[in-house]
């Protein structure tokens, strides 16, 4: 696996942006066996006319990705306009497995990116032990309330595998392709370890206090951090001027839920609901557990520009030179919005150096076996 190629385009006619990446491509791209699409959410409906198109005109038969409101490129992000990123590999035969579920009920895996599902149970095991398969690229259905328990679920299929990816992003259909497109569950390809990958996380916010213990709550409503009242907590965290203006809280300030047994400290970011002065009570998105963690972190453009450069230092470091080609899961809270136009993706380059890279922006970001949110996650094939 030495080759990738890449293409991305942005047009009114989803047809002439396929062509010129198909142009982009060129006619070495023949020898790709794997593509990754993803196609922004205004062609949603023409989908599976997209895909049929590329696979026709490349011969690529098996694909992955899914559709958002932006998608990305090397250097270039397209938000809020028909476009199409696209990203041709060549990879050992037997180095990948497509695998998805329309219904999201369970995670079906194939042979090779067939469209079949594996009649012998126990050859697809014996692939995964073989191969020592643990890696793997993941889209996933905002809409399917298992969706978490999916993607657990197949970390815990890869014997705790890792897993990268995001939450399809559309104001229309939340479409994947897994060779064909499909809808509700989770899709993507599971690599072989004979694929050398390197993968880190960027979180979009920075810690504003101390990490605090949650002693009292009822379900997503914190009533005592610290044994204190939570609310209380919560304005000694934030300050007096923000404190006074709590309205400016609102998409500034989040909870962060440090994540047991991270050695990078890692935490997963969720937003904050509301808050009752009478009883001094903070809501959060995300079901809370006495004993466990919580602190309030601030986003801001200087806070997640110095933990990327922070991510990209270390990929740099295990990538020992410049990537063969990478995938990029962004939050739709991040990019030109947090950055600038184009900067995160710019960002990248400047560290990492010219490289093809597709990704899109996404309803929320998955990496390891988790969930996160306002974060940007990279995957480096080397």
């Amino acid at each position: 696996m030495d080759k990738f190629w890449l293409g991305h385009a942005a047009d009114d006619h989803w047809a002439a942006a396929a062509d010129s990446c198909l142009a982009q491509l060129g006619a070495t791209s023949a020898r790709a066996n794997l593509g990754f699409l993803y196609v922004a959410d205004a062609w949603a409906p023409e989908l599976a006319e997209i895909l049929a198109y590329f696979k026709a005109h490349t011969l690529i038969e098996h694909w992955v990705g899914t559709v958002g409101v932006g998608v990305c490129a090397t250097a270039r992000e397209y938000f809020d306009t028909p476009a199409m990123a696209v990203l041709a590999g060549e990879f050992p035969e037997d180095g990948y497995r497509i695998f998805g579920g329309s219904l999201g009920d369970s995670v079906a895996i194939f042979p090779g990116g067939s469209s079949e599902e594996l009649d012998d149970v126990a050859a697809e095991q014996a692939w995964r032990a073989r191969e020592d398969a643990r890696f793997a690229v993941v889209h996933a259905d905002p809409t399917n309330s298992r969706t978490p328990a999916l993607i657990a679920e197949l970390a815990s299929q890869l014997d705790d595998g890792f897993l990268v990816g995001g939450i399809t992003s559309s104001r229309h259909s939340h479409l994947q392709i897994a060779n064909g497109v499909i809808q509700g569950g989770i899709s993507g390809v599971i690599f072989s370890s004979s694929i050398p990958v390197a993968t880190g996380l960027t979180q979009g916010c920075s810690p504003i206090g101390p990490v605090h213990e949650i002693t009292r709550c009822q379900r997503n409503i914190a009533v005592q951090i610290d044994g204190r009242p939570a609310l209380e907590v919560f304005y000694e965290d934030i300050g007096d001027i923000l404190a006074r203006d709590i309205a400016k809280v609102a998409g500034y300030i989040f909870a962060g839920l440090p994540i047991r047994g991270s050695d990078t400290g890692d935490y997963l970011v969720r937003n904050l609901l509301g808050i009752d002065t009478n009883n001094q009570l903070l809501a959060v998105g995300e079901v809370l557990q006495p004993g466990s963690s919580i602190l309030f972190c601030k986003r801001d453009a200087q806070s997640a520009q110095i933990d990327l450069q922070r991510m990209l230092s270390q990929l740099q470091r295990r990538a020992h030179g410049r990537p063969k080609a990478g995938l990029y899961f962004s939050c739709l809270g991040r990019g030109s919005s947090l950055f600038g136009q184009d900067r995160e993706l710019e960002i990248i380059r400047e560290e990492l150096g010219e490289f093809p890279l597709v990704g899109f922006f996404a309803n929320g970001e998955i990496s390891h076996n988790r969930l996160y949110g306002y974060t940007g996650v990279l995957s480096l094939f080397l």
